[in-house]
């Protein structure tokens, strides 16, 4: 009897905390701002779970390219192709950049012993024997860069339709799967250097298409005016077909007014290029190329990982 009057309030008094403890967290979703944030991340989540992106008419070859250095050129390729390719979409990236970090970020070695796209636009190597695929993304390849690079703007000079070399290159490789029966590319990403010598030029003969990454700070756009006249000098002499078609804001910091204002400036100056999705900052997406991955694979439900997720499928569905 002494137990089961005792049973009695015990129970009772568990029902009452659980149910307080509901109404304080439904309060809580309301009123904070970590809990906003968490449930924005947990819809974004759901959202983007097992969504698979159309595959484009024909094989879109996009530069990554901003003169300005340190906007996140390297991790917007890296990580919006890992997403695509994760999505089950083949995609290339190409790293024209002598630092070789994209091909750090995917995993590929890029010592100055092996053939590279180097050895590609100097020595005329096929682009099939310099392509690697990613240990860690299935349908994900990369053609490395090592550190010869840095002297080929130098080497190209006197070379005949040096400004063409990578686009055929790239024509040939096509050619080659194509042959072997192998399925098209879906996209190829070609990463730049923050500078317009002739590698740079190369990436946009051999593009239809460029991606800028604009980092939120304030001197975002102070030399996209240049990098604009630099690309209409290429349409008009080199590559009439070249458009800018995306614009990614990166290094988003929600707490300040000035990423607000210089995302609200460049998104009036570029409605329609600008996609919806922003990159904030974040220490996952830094620490991954650290471990030689993308932060799609390093930490896939990260808030960086999200944005990169949906970059990928605004530019998929656009095109």
């Amino acid at each position: 009897m002494v137990s089961s009057n005792q049973g009695s309030p015990a129970s009772a008094h568990t029902t009452t905390p659980s149910a307080s403890s509901r109404n304080v967290m439904d309060a809580m979703d309301d009123s904070t701002p970590l809990a906003r944030e968490l449930a924005s991340e947990n819809r974004r989540r759901e959202k983007l779970s097992g969504r698979s992106l159309p595959k484009p008419d024909a094989t879109r070859t996009m530069t990554v390219s901003n003169q300005k250095g340190g906007v996140g050129k390297t991790t917007t390729t890296v990580n919006i192709a890992a997403a695509l390719a994760a999505a089950g979409l083949n995609v290339l990236v190409i790293d024209i950049d002598p630092q070789g970090n994209a091909s750090t970020a995917l995993g590929i070695p890029h010592h100055a012993e092996i053939d590279s796209i180097y050895d590609v636009l100097i020595d005329d190597l096929p682009l099939g024997e310099v392509v690697v695929q990613c240990p860690d993304v299935p349908n994900l390849l990369c053609a490395p860069a090592t550190i010869h690079l840095a002297g080929a703007e130098i080497e190209l000079v006197s070379l005949v339709a040096r400004e063409q070399r990578l686009r055929r290159a790239i024509d040939l490789y096509s050619q080659e799967r194509a042959e072997r029966g192998e399925e098209r590319l879906d996209y190829v990403f070609i990463d730049c250097p923050p500078s317009l010598g002739l590698l740079t030029v190369n990436a946009f003969v051999a593009a239809r298409e460029v991606l800028i990454p604009i980092q939120c700070e304030y001197y975002a756009l102070e030399g996209l005016s240049q990098l604009l006249k630099n690309i209409e000098m290429i349409q008009k002499h080199l590559n009439a077909e070249l458009v800018v078609s995306t614009i990614l804001l990166t290094m988003y910091d929600g707490r300040t007014n000035l990423a607000a204002q210089v995302a609200a400036e460049v998104r009036e100056h570029f409605p329609k290029q600008v996609l919806k999705a922003v990159v904030p900052r974040s220490v996952r997406i830094s620490e991954a190329p650290s471990y030689q991955q993308t932060v799609i694979t390093y930490d896939p439900s990260s808030s960086g990982a999200l944005s990169y997720l949906e970059a990928a499928s605004e530019i998929a569905l656009r095109g």
